[in-house]
């Protein structure tokens, strides 16, 4: 803006000072005209005055006074006298504008380029009384001349303009432009400036406040986006159409375990090499879905690759990660319990068809037939022992128990259990002990009976010959500590984190001289779940085990 003003004056300024000189110099030239026609008449009055009194021979005498040229020319055209040229070489001045109109009207004018002045010239002609054309004239310098002869005056007056216009208008440019400079764009409406603006200050007055209002509600938009985004356990990625990274959240990272450092504008190669990773975002890229199940640091990620899509051409691709850890682990484990149930039903079913079998078709021996029917009875009874604790397991998962809560003293419950299962530790010659407090709990008694017989079980079933099961209650301020320990076999550290799955067995086998289900530890962790119970395990190979549940005191 500054330098418009500046050349426009400055232009302006030029065109003026040319312009007036052109005009002086022709109106000059008029007026100097003008002056010199009425003088060169004046002069041909009192020259003409003379001639007629002296006749011809007074030229002769004021020839070299003369301040004009003078000619004395015949009716004919001939050049009788002439002050500055020579008559003999003369040509035939008959047919002169101002002879013939001399001839014609006693008197007549005209202005031309002289041969022998070499000027600009003008003529005034008049008949004296013999009959022969006075004829005076007089040089005028032409306008065009006239600016030649002042050009450098001129271009001094133009320069000198020129430098002042621009002086001045820089001084009065900058004295514009400077409120203009200081206006203050925030609050506009408080800039008094020049009426002229007020149009334009309104103008942007609104739209700032406009691009407020939506700078406020894209960063509310900002912040909502980053609160749900870095909040959800989904990962996501967006990228461009060069495969370069423009946003993520902390869950992607997480889930692909890439740097934490700044990844914007990085190639989504930095986040993770995993080739089926690779593959299904550049098959977004070229605008086919696609998804993928990758393992990334024992994680199980399902990765979703869609193009994003606008006007017909691909810009880039959104990736949507999800842990699905669980659901694979869920998965693995229904497959390993549908293979384990299969297996534990398929053993005392086969077992059964095969000593009825055998009885059917009266091969067995008759001394045989009782040895036979109680095989088949106890298999039916490992059978129905199975699918109670199946049963079992199952309302424990759903948390499906149709009882009320009561409260419960695990003494008695324990001893309970010891006379149950005191057959059975006579058998392997295992000794109980039961020591402690009452140890009252809030709770389901089936389900806390289940809990404790399954401990007791396993303490002699994974004991020692003439080993020793000891259970403990301990009452606290606010907690009741129940604990079964034996001096069996022991488990392994690596092992402890698995026994509680089903069909779990330390000894790795499912047709192995310890008997069972593979359930009993189950039912116990869930169990537990269903009170609120804590468990621990203290355990070392070959020194025996101490399970303890933790209760809250009723």
């Amino acid at each position: 803006m500054r330098r418009k003003i500046l050349f426009f004056s400055t232009l302006l300024a030029t065109i003026s000072v040319l312009a007036t000189s052109i005009l002086i110099i022709v109106a000059t030239y008029r007026d100097f005209s003008s002056i010199i026609k009425k003088e060169v008449v004046v002069q041909t009055a009192y020259i003409q005055s003379a001639v007629e009194i002296a006749g011809i021979d007074y030229l002769k005498t004021i020839k070299e006074q003369a301040n004009h040229r003078i000619s004395i020319i015949t009716p004919e055209g001939n050049v009788l006298f002439d002050s500055v040229g020579d008559t003999l070489k003369m040509d035939n001045h008959l047919l002169r504008p101002e002879v013939q109109q001399a001839l014609l009207f006693g008197s007549g004018e005209n202005t031309r380029f002289s041969d022998t002045m070499r000027q600009q010239t003008y003529y005034y002609a008049t008949m004296l009384m013999d009959g022969n054309i006075l004829r005076v004239s007089s040089t005028i310098n032409s306008a065009v001349s006239s600016f030649d002869n002042l050009f450098w005056l001129i271009i001094l007056i133009t320069v000198t303009t020129i430098v002042i216009a621009g002086m001045i208008a820089s001084f009065f440019t900058n004295k514009i432009v400077l409120p203009i400079n200081r206006i203050d764009l925030e609050h506009p409406e408080q800039n008094v400036v020049y009426e002229e603006l007020a149009p334009l200050l309104n103008k942007i007055k609104k739209q700032h406040r406009q691009i407020l209002q939506q700078m406020e509600t894209l960063d509310r938009q900002r912040t909502e986006f980053i609160a749900i985004t870095e909040n959800m356990s989904e990962g996501f990625l967006v990228i461009d159409k060069e495969a370069n990274i423009l946003s993520y959240n902390k869950s992607a990272i997480t889930l692909l375990d890439a740097p934490k450092k700044n990844l914007s504008g990085k190639s989504f190669l930095q986040i993770n090499r995993n080739a089926g990773f690779q593959n299904i975002v550049l098959s977004a890229l070229d605008g086919i879905p696609k998804e993928h199940i990758m393992e990334v640091m024992g994680l199980y990620c399902q990765v979703l690759a869609n193009p994003v899509i606008v006007d017909k051409e691909i810009q880039g691709a959104v990736i949507v990660l999800m842990d699905i850890t669980e659901s694979q682990k869920r998965e693995f484990l229904r497959r390993e319990f549908s293979a384990n149930v299969s297996h534990e039903l398929r053993t005392p079913l086969t077992a059964i068809s095969g000593y009825a079998q055998i009885i059917a078709n009266g091969i067995a021996k008759q001394a045989d037939i009782p040895n036979f029917s109680a095989n088949i009875y106890e298999e039916a009874q490992r059978l129905i022992t199975l699918i109670q604790d199946l049963m079992l397991l199952s309302k424990l998962d759903e948390q499906n128990v149709s009882l009320d809560k009561e409260t419960i003293q695990l003494l008695n419950l324990a001893e309970k259990a010891t006379l149950a299962l005191k057959y059975k530790a006579d058998e392997k010659q295992v000794s109980i002990s039961l020591s402690g407090d009452i140890g009252k709990i809030l709770g389901f008694p089936s389900i806390v009976y289940e809990i404790i017989f399954n401990l007791l079980d396993n303490s002699i079933k994974y004991n020692s010959m003439g080993g020793t099961s000891s259970i403990s209650i301990k009452e606290t301020s606010n907690e009741v500590i129940f604990s079964v320990t034996d001096t069996g076999i022991g488990i392994n550290k690596a092992e402890q984190a698995r026994i509680f799955e089903r069909f779990y067995r330390v000894d790795k086998s499912h047709n192995g001289s310890i008997s069972g289900t593979g359930l009993g530890l189950a039912i116990v962790k869930h169990g537990a779940l269903l009170h609120d119970a804590k468990i621990t395990i203290d355990s070392a190979l070959g020194l025996g085990s101490t399970f303890s549940i933790i209760f809250s005191k009723a």
